[in-house]
């Protein structure tokens, strides 16, 4: 978000990305994608300048996420060669997760409705 001035003096806050146009005649008047026009005090120049820094510091942000070390949510299970990461864990759906193993009911046929 970046903040606005209406003319009467309020501040508020619209999504930089809802903006499809800002037009200056004489005052920035900022239209939505969905056609809602907001008048404000900043010049045209100044809300394109809000514009720019907010994505700058989304895309910097996004760097510093990615740069951080990651939490490994599976540990690495395979001890014999580093180089590559173990594969997660298989779930077979199949199978009990009871320790006795009791088998599953069989299956029920698919039969086609009558009409």
């Amino acid at each position: 978000m970046i903040v606005v001035t209406r003319l009467g003096g309020g501040e508020f806050g619209v999504n930089p990305d809802l903006i499809q146009r800002i037009d200056s005649a004489p005052d920035a008047i900022l239209t939505l994608i969905d056609g809602t026009k907001y008048i404000v005090a900043e010049p045209m120049s100044e809300v394109i300048t809000r514009i720019n820094d907010h994505r700058a510091t989304i895309l910097s942000r996004a760097q510093e996420i990615q740069s951080q070390p990651r939490i490994e949510l599976v540990p690495d299970l395979d001890d014999a060669d580093d180089d590559e990461p173990a594969a997660p864990p298989r779930f077979d759906r199949g199978r009990s997760t009871d320790t006795d193993d009791k088998p599953l009911a069989p299956a029920v046929p698919f039969r086609p409705r009558s009409v």
